[in-house]
């Protein structure tokens, strides 16, 4: 069978199954977000088009033995599209890594920190409320909102049904996002919003709080009664309340602040630095708290995410907590800071090496690849710099007589060449 003829089956038995398929909910959804209109689905070529309808066909038996059922599935996939933006947006690698102090000046902009204050005082007793069920701070709540979505304003405006469909079948993440596919069609089923009206992200993070599906089901909740975790309306209730019970239940230590920024003695051990290492006596060690006081109480780490002539910043479980949400010590740095700024206490004090230029993707590869040649990484060659890549950096700074920092730069690339 010819391609086109393949297109005009596939095509016909979606709109079938869409014309005979039941209810998907228990009662009748009604968006609040209905003024909201989806962004347009690129055409795709007929080969593309094909075979995510076959894709579409053949995932069904898989859905509904995950507990969706036939109807949800029909109506919900009835809306599939292959959408070439998603892939094109799945492909995209920058060519530079982002330095961590041009991450936050954006997180914590002077722009966000106003909006962040506007924002605390609009939604106060709904805050207090969250704050008082879940023990996390009104500030870290909003703090991610204005991370995940600038406090409402960039939410996403893709159908998230054909983005997941589109990177399920063509994804380099297939497995995953066929997980995440499952879990949206889960979400339709219980009633919480339809196919239509289920927008986010391409990559299917949706809400005022960018919650992907699993993460949806495992920790939403339906803070104003009305029986839906509505996370898509303009009224941002429900995806707050959900984002202070995702924290606690990854561990929020109600009254524990994340950490603090601190200041290191003379002669400070640096390999004592980095989250593999927590102690509890760190203020006995000479470690001092920026701006004065008493450090958190607690077992903690010490990072510095620009290494040794960057800021040092004490972090406890909160701050892991925050981790849960999205495993970047920037990301972190960025929700705990801006939630600083916000509640009226000061921002970073210590100074950032900005003089170092970035390093290229293909640099910070080669990093990588020199590393494993010379012992010290078994990991991934991807160019991204997580705890296993600075474990090995710092284990070659050692092994050199150099500060033991972990820290990429110009000046590493070129010690590893020699």
């Amino acid at each position: 069978m010819s391609t086109i003829s393949k297109l005009a089956l596939f095509t016909a038995l979606a709109s079938v199954l869409a014309s005979c398929a039941g209810p998907v909910s228990r009662t009748p959804y009604t968006a609040a977000s209905a003024s909201v209109t989806p962004a347009a689905i690129p055409a795709a070529s007929p080969g593309d088009q094909a075979g995510l309808m076959q894709f579409v066909a053949s995932f069904r038996p898989r859905a509904i033995a995950a507990g969706v059922s036939p109807a949800t599935y029909d109506r919900a996939m009835s809306i599939a599209r292959y959408n070439p933006e998603v892939i094109r947006l799945d492909r995209k690698q920058a060519e530079f890594s982002r330095p961590v102090w041009l991450y936050l000046d954006s997180a914590v902009s002077d722009a966000r920190i106003t909006t962040g204050r506007q924002m605390l005082a609009r939604h106060a007793n709904t805050l207090a409320a969250i704050e008082g069920r879940y023990g996390v701070p009104r500030e870290i709540v909003l703090a991610v909102w204005g991370m995940e979505s600038n406090f409402g304003a960039n939410r996403g405006k893709m159908q998230i049904i054909p983005s997941l469909a589109t990177l399920a079948y063509d994804g380099r993440r297939g497995e995953m996002f066929q997980n995440q596919l499952i879990a949206a069609l889960k979400i339709i089923q219980a009633g919480d919003t339809d196919p239509e009206h289920m927008l986010g992200s391409w990559a299917g993070a949706m809400g005022h709080t960018q919650f992907m599906p699993t993460s949806y089901l495992s920790y939403a909740v339906d803070f104003t009664g009305d029986g839906r975790r509505d996370i898509w309306s303009d009224d941002p209730t429900d995806s707050l309340a959900s984002t202070a019970a995702y924290l606690a239940r990854s561990g929020w230590n109600r009254g524990q602040p994340w950490g603090a920024e601190v200041t290191l003695p003379q002669g400070f051990n640096m390999g004592l630095i980095g989250k593999g290492t927590r102690r509890s006596d760190w203020a006995g060690m000479g470690v001092r708290r920026i701006g004065g006081g008493a450090l958190p109480g607690g077992s903690g780490s010490i990072i510095m995410p620009a290494g040794a002539r960057g800021p040092a910043f004490l972090i406890l479980d909160n701050f892991r907590s925050i981790l849960r949400y999205n495993n970047s010590d920037n990301y972190a740095l960025g929700v705990s800071f801006l939630g600083e700024r916000i509640a009226g206490r000061a921002g970073i004090q210590g100074g950032w090496p900005r003089e170092d230029r970035p390093l290229s993707t293909a640099e910070r590869e080669e990093i990588q690849v020199r590393l494993r040649q010379k012992g010290f990484y078994d990991g991934e060659i991807d160019g991204l710099f997580g705890s296993g890549t600075m474990e090995a950096v710092a284990a070659f700074q050692r092994s050199i007589g150099a500060t033991p920092d972990g820290y990429p730069t110009s000046i590493l690339l070129g010690q590893l060449r020699r």
